[in-house]
């Protein structure tokens, strides 16, 4: 029974969108080896490898939720993931009350088997999928009410992150239902003006709200190179892709990662610069682009609009997440706390990125009539 699904499912399967998603992950898995052993054995003076068989162990579990989503009938992952995304709202919704505050900000909950998790990446895949599926629905012509009904969902998630705060995954979710409501065929003077009266919104939230404080002090410090702990870390960050050139300063060589706090998940791009070079980050931004565009090629291919919607937000918030991070380690933007897809170390991440990845393939699979 279980050879016979793993047959059919690796049979319909885009095996080379597959194998994209296992070299990325099994790249962020060797950094995480030769990266974090040092950062490691400093910590608990020892020479064990606790970072790099706990990020495997999340890559494990990924590569399971993988095939779970990927091989579930289209019909079913569209029925079930409203329930998804209401049980994964009500565990953002829990952030405050339970919520783990770490470095001034409340967004983890402690769970049993998976302490420190972050439920908004779970939340951004199933979003998604909620979007999408009220944009293309055929029960409701107006499409001003759908418009509306998924910019209220939006902004109930985008109010629940500004709480917290964590403006960067704020911008990030309104920047997906800017992307899917694009997509859609929206009038683009609605668009414009929706995207002008939320900016005037973040911006006097920023200057008069004091929980926002810290959002002014990150922009300001970035614009002003002599103030700021961000900045510095910024600083530091730019410094080691300098210093490790086109090919790197070698294997356990980059001190990046002992300088600054949380470096091999929000600036894991630097780190590995600093080891193996420029050249590195370019393959590792080759084989994203691949991937990239390997599922727009299938977008362009299908003719169902809610499978296309899906399809491009999913790939739009892995390529927008990974511009934002990139951007940030070489000071195009600043300090967000946003990680790597695919590479970063940290669980929230891997169990995110591993169900956009199990959304992709399933609907990028040999359809079966």
């Amino acid at each position: 029974m279980i050879y016979s699904r793993y047959y059919e499912w690796w049979k319909n399967v885009d095996k080379f969108i597959f194998s994209l998603i296992i070299l990325l992950f099994f790249t962020g898995l060797f950094f995480s080896l030769v990266s974090t052993s040092l950062l490691v054995s400093d910590k608990l003076n020892t020479n064990d490898y606790a970072f790099f068989f706990k990020h495997l162990s999340f890559i494990l579990l990924g590569l399971l939720i993988i095939f779970v989503f990927s091989s579930i009938n289209q019909e079913k992952l569209f029925k079930i993931s409203p329930l998804f995304f209401l049980l994964s709202l009500i565990s953002l919704i829990l952030v405050p009350v339970i919520g783990v505050e770490v470095n001034s900000a409340q967004r983890w909950i402690d769970l049993y088997f998976l302490p420190r998790f972050q439920p908004i990446e779970l939340v951004k895949p199933f979003l998604i999928i909620l979007i999408s599926l009220i944009l293309s629905s055929e029960k409701y012509k107006n499409v001003y009410l759908k418009y509306l009904f998924s910019f209220l969902i939006t902004l109930t998630i985008a109010l629940l992150l500004a709480a917290q705060p964590d403006i960067g995954q704020t911008l990030l979710v309104f920047f997906s239902w800017s992307v899917l409501i694009f997509i859609s065929g929206i009038n683009i003077i609605f668009l414009i003006t929706s995207c002008l009266i939320l900016s005037i919104g973040l911006y006097f939230s920023i200057r008069f709200v004091p929980k926002f404080e810290y959002i002014k002090n990150r922009i300001l410090s970035f614009f002003n190179t002599e103030t700021g702990s961000h900045n510095a870390q910024s600083e530091k960050a730019i410094d080691s892709i300098t210093s490790g050139g086109y090919f790197g300063k070698g294997i356990g060589e980059g001190t990046l990662k002992n300088r600054v706090p949380e470096a091999h998940t929000d600036y894991i791009i630097s780190v590995i610069s600093e080891e193996f070079g420029v050249i590195a980050i370019i393959l590792i931004l080759m084989l994203f682009l691949i991937f990239i565009y390997s599922v727009f090629k299938k977008v362009y291919l299908e003719n169902e609009e809610r499978t296309k919607l899906i399809l491009v937000g999913c790939v739009s918030l892995i390529l927008v997440q990974a511009m934002i991070h990139i951007g940030v380690n070489i000071r195009l933007f600043p300090t967000t706390g946003m990680t790597l897809p695919f590479i970063s170390y940290g669980g929230s991440s891997i169990i995110s990125i591993s169900i956009l990845s199990g959304i992709i393939l399933n609907l990028t699979k040999r359809k079966i009539y």
